[in-house]
């Protein structure tokens, strides 16, 4: 079950109301079925229309470039590497190139689960600073040379005690906790009621990369509950190496450690940002909120996007950008089909550390949009389905603060998709798309693995890594960190 993405994104492909995936020399066409859960603009269906490729996933040295190899973050018995295998994608939907296990069976002869997959957040202020060391601790958030990746732990717990004291006073201001856990058991609930609407009866569960209930959790209800087939759906429309990418990750090593599911048929959802219900419901409540300006017509659209360290996409091949700008696209294309025709922007917000992240920035356009007399603005957080502390606190208390200052006068901001009715039927039917293709996972052994079985590699690491290892610890910001956190 390999998550890592090639390392070149993929040539432009053009098919008319459809879309080309390019994987180990091979093309793979869309079903009918499928096809019609997309979104075609309006104007578009002709020979001229074009979508961009898929990434496809692979087993190739990319997995090795591309940093996605790596150990799980919190302390775990699943914490160990993944291995690598062969994935065929359609529509964003992967499976695997094990062993196909074929089965006449319908679904509704069968035991089947869906498993939503999301980031979690700390429910409290005493989980704040645990939850940040997961969450540094992740290869795939904080990505260190494989010389030093032991030191990913204790890089992590220093950072993580070094944000913890700002990141309190955000969750503070936004009740004491994240709502996710919350909002994601309201999803979970809502799809299981849509699939058993539609006639499949389902087990939804829930599995967190950063906190409770963490997806190795999920997986042991799901062994428990003996599933017979599975639909994996991360709840990120849009591919990343660092959120879906990661999760899957940890999914990889779980299922090739255990006998009985590794021979599980499993189906990831690997995005659906191009799917019509999807693009539907966030047009629909982009008009809700517009309609509530004065003027609707003059407030300029602004897109706030989670942002992700330029290397991810410029060296790693990260789809994210080019997947997000995509998704922008088919959103105003649906809104002008609706005679809504404003402007728009999209920036990128959330960075932290001195590497460069994507550009432009959210908090540098609303000062640049204020300076050119912007003076209505919809705020549109597109890359998040559900309400936390970067849509809570970030962009409604310090975005929003920044724009008024900044000189914007009338200040909107579009909800998070939540359990809205339209976005839920069609993740239904996504899952419902992605069933038949589910296939077992073969074991097979990760390029990391085998590097690391190297004992002169091994010496070489500790030797030149405990060198830095005495100088980080010994350094004034380390100590007086570790000081104040004592105190």
């Amino acid at each position: 079950m390999n998550a890592t993405l090639s390392s070149s994104v993929l040539p432009q492909t053009k098919l008319c109301r459809s879309k080309l995936y390019v994987l180990d020399q091979k093309v793979y066409g869309l079903s009918s079925h499928t096809r019609s859960h997309l979104y075609v603009p309006r104007h578009s269906y002709s020979s001229k229309c074009t979508f961009q490729a898929s990434i496809g996933l692979s087993s190739s040295s990319a997995d090795k470039r591309n940093g996605i190899l790596g150990e799980s973050c919190h302390s775990d018995p699943f914490g160990k590497r993944n291995p690598v295998g062969q994935t065929v994608c359609s529509v964003g939907v992967c499976t695997y190139d094990g062993t196909t296990v074929e089965s006449p069976l319908h679904a509704m002869e069968e035991k089947v689960g869906v498993l939503l997959l999301n980031l979690g957040g700390p429910e409290t202020l005493n989980d704040v600073q645990p939850f940040l060391f997961n969450l540094f601790a992740d290869p795939d958030i904080i990505r260190l040379p494989r010389l030093f990746q032991f030191l990913q732990r204790p890089l992590a717990q220093l950072i993580s005690v070094l944000r913890a004291p700002k990141s309190k006073e955000g969750y503070a201001a936004i009740g004491g906790g994240s709502p996710l856990r919350k909002i994601t058991d309201e999803q979970a609930h809502a799809l299981q009621m849509a699939l058993e609407a539609k006639g499949m009866p389902v087990n939804v569960y829930v599995g967190m990369r950063y906190w409770y209930p963490f997806t190795e959790e999920a997986v042991r209800q799901i062994k428990k509950d003996a599933i017979t087939r599975l639909v994996v759906l991360p709840l990120y429309p849009q591919f990343s190496i660092s959120t879906t990418g990661s999760s899957i990750r940890v999914l990889q090593h779980i299922f090739r450690e255990d006998a009985y599911l590794s021979r599980l048929p499993v189906s990831i959802i690997n995005s659906w940002y191009q799917r019509e219900g999807y693009i539907k419901s966030m047009a629909d409540l982009i008009e809700k909120e517009l309609n509530n300006f004065a003027e609707p017509k003059e407030v300029m659209i602004f897109f706030s996007a989670h942002g992700v360290p330029v290397s991810y996409v410029e060296d790693a091949g990260d789809p994210y950008r080019d997947q997000m700008e995509e998704c922008i696209s088919f959103i105003m294309q649906e809104l002008k089909a609706r005679g809504i025709d404003n402007e728009h922007t999209l920036a990128y917000q959330s960075r932290v550390g001195p590497v460069q992240w994507l550009k432009p920035y959210t908090d540098e356009v609303l000062v640049e949009l204020g300076q050119k007399g912007v003076r209505s603005l919809l705020a549109v957080p597109v890359s998040f389905v559900s309400e936390h502390i970067e849509t809570l606190e970030e962009i409604d208390m310090e975005y929003r603060e920044l724009a008024l200052e900044s000189g914007i006068k009338s200040w909107g901001r579009v909800p998070a998709l939540g359990v809205t009715s339209s976005f839920i039927t069609d993740l239904a039917d996504a899952v419902i798309e992605a069933l038949p293709s589910a296939t077992a996972i073969s074991p097979s052994r990760s390029i990391s693995e085998v590097v690391d079985d190297d004992p002169v590699r091994y010496v070489i690491k500790m030797f030149f890594g405990s060198i830095l290892a005495f100088f980080l610890l010994l350094s004034p910001k380390m100590i007086k960190a570790f000081r104040n956190h004592l105190t």
